[in-house]
């Protein structure tokens, strides 16, 4: 699949980069990742329009200078710009996820090692840090685990690691799909079914479900979370900002979720359910 680079230049660049980076995510860009003036955008080339850049609010807002380029791109060799922008990350001290070219943690209780493409969730993204530090914190051993818009795979894979009895994982994206298996292969994760689809394609009923998507698709799609979860069941959901917890939250409520728990890092949020 061939995709359109962005290269945004934005001041201020911290604040402006995390409001900019949840409205590309609205409008079919698929993966961040953050440089020292700005962010690099990635939306397939079927999906691209400049009138889409154009027309955003952000682009006209006072408060925030950004500028662009945008390049069309085939393929990266993704461990080279790993290795020139990211270094390992540790999530609560148990988990470390890092690329092959890293060397292994062995404090670290949950290895999990993510090839270099061009998917969601590498942990440097609060949103994953958070999910993360969530799942931690839960006894998942011998449930079943539904991770809905895996990306790369990242959590599902740390599910089975921490012992869960059946992981399923899915994503709408080719490329996030691929990356998943591949993931899935370097971490031994035998008991990780990888599904290309939406939340439709989710079968059966399940202990836990993870949902690390745009506030968009966690709007239209927690009705559908609520149908598969099991009673006492678990639900988390992020990816998506402190602002929209009240509307992220009656709609979880109002079908049968009951809030347990949320934390925040940065303005991005993570939310927790148990299924009454």
């Amino acid at each position: 699949m061939e995709y359109i680079e962005f290269n945004f230049t934005i001041i201020p660049r911290e604040s402006g980069n995390e409001i900019l980076t949840a409205v590309l995510a609205d409008v079919g860009f698929e993966s961040f990742v953050e440089t020292d003036t700005g962010l690099l955008a990635y939306i397939p080339n079927t999906k691209f329009s400049i009138d889409l850049i154009e027309k955003l609010d952000i682009m006209r807002n006072k408060e925030f200078s950004i500028s662009y380029n945008y390049q069309n791109i085939i393929d990266k060799n993704w461990n080279e710009e790993w290795e020139r922008s990211f270094s390992p990350v540790v999530i609560s001290e148990k988990c470390c996820v890092r690329a092959p070219f890293h060397p292994a943690n062995k404090s670290c209780k949950y290895d999990i090692i993510i090839e270099p493409k061009m998917s969601f969730g590498t942990a440097h993204h609060e949103t994953t840090a958070l999910m993360i530090e969530q799942i931690l914190s839960l006894n998942i051993k011998n449930k079943s685990v539904l991770d809905m818009g895996c990306g790369t795979g990242v959590l599902a894979i740390l599910a089975v690691k921490m012992g869960a009895s059946e992981v399923t994982a899915i994503d709408i994206d080719e490329w996030a799909l691929n990356n998943s298996i591949e993931n899935a292969e370097k971490n031994n994760a035998k008991n990780m079914k990888i599904i290309f689809g939406d939340v439709e394609m989710a079968v059966g009923k399940y202990d836990v479900i993870f949902a690390n998507i745009n506030r968009n698709i966690l709007i239209r799609d927690i009705p559908e979370y609520s149908k598969r979860l099991k009673k006492s069941g678990i639900l988390l959901l992020s990816g998506f900002y402190e602002a929209d917890i009240p509307v992220i939250n009656d709609i979880s409520e109002s079908n049968g979720m009951k809030f347990i728990g949320s934390s925040v890092k940065n303005n991005w949020a993570v939310l927790k359910y148990k299924n009454k």
